[in-house]
């Protein structure tokens, strides 16, 4: 996905920022704990096709930005 548009990409719910899914098939959204799924490469922002995000995902996504190494 092209990095313009998804610097301009907001979460539906929460207007936050949205960032890129470590296996690139997901936008993820921190604040609203939901990924938003990556279909033929046109990101589906809509609440209910996307999945809650486990507090392990989240804390893994936290790890690997602030670079703190995993437990």
């Amino acid at each position: 996905m092209d990095t313009k548009l998804l610097e301009l990409l907001v979460c539906p719910v929460t207007k936050g920022p949205l960032r890129m899914g470590v296996d690139r098939t997901e936008l993820v959204s921190r604040s609203a704990r939901l990924a938003y799924p990556i279909r033929d490469g046109i990101p589906i922002l809509l609440e209910q096709e996307a999945r809650t995000l486990t507090d392990d995902e989240l804390e893994r996504m936290h790890q690997a930005t602030s670079g703190t190494p995993a437990a």
